[in-house]
């Protein structure tokens, strides 16, 4: 019974601890934990906890999607941000993926307008710094990894799989 008692209060202290984690606030607009949160790992229930680096890296994209939501004017509904990358492969997710290393999001803005039309305002912004924005056709994929090409593609998919093309 005390083992029992034992295990049950560390995962008490250990969901309580990732909640206060995963409330951060990483920017005005957006906390930790829209940006990590997916569907998958809970109906699958593996995690998706960001390692320290990743948190940090989460910073950096917090930081630019800041400046997408002000170039947009419009808040905007993140649909996926970190990966764990177990969760990356049950997604189908590339391994070199910058969702794995906390840098990039898929997000929406209907308010603003279509993926399409969102990918072009963004590629015509030239003081927004970006790694790699992705028309995925229903949703924008955005990356703010180190290298910062300004690299714009456009996702086809076909066969269920998907291949790119530069620009949009």
């Amino acid at each position: 019974m005390e083992v029992l008692l034992t295990v049950e209060r560390n995962l008490t202290q250990n969901f309580r601890s990732r909640v206060r984690c995963c409330a951060m606030n990483l920017t005005p607009n957006f906390t930790l934990e829209e940006l990590i949160f997916s569907s998958t790992t809970h109906a699958r229930g593996i995690s998706n906890t960001p390692t320290p680096d990743a948190v940090e890296h989460l910073h950096v994209l917090a930081a630019g999607l800041e400046r997408v939501r002000a170039i947009l004017g419009h808040a905007m509904h993140i649909d996926s941000g970190y990966r764990s990358p177990e969760l990356n492969h049950l997604v189908r997710g590339v391994p070199n993926s910058a969702h794995v290393t906390g840098y990039a999001a898929d997000f929406l803005c209907p308010e603003y307008g279509t993926p399409l039309e969102i990918v072009q305002r963004l590629h015509n912004d030239i003081d927004l710094e970006f790694d790699q924005i992705i028309q995925e056709g229903t949703w924008v994929h955005i990356s703010f990894a180190p290298a910062m090409r300004r690299q714009v593609l456009t996702a086809h998919f076909a066969n269920g799989s998907a291949s790119y093309s530069l620009g949009v």
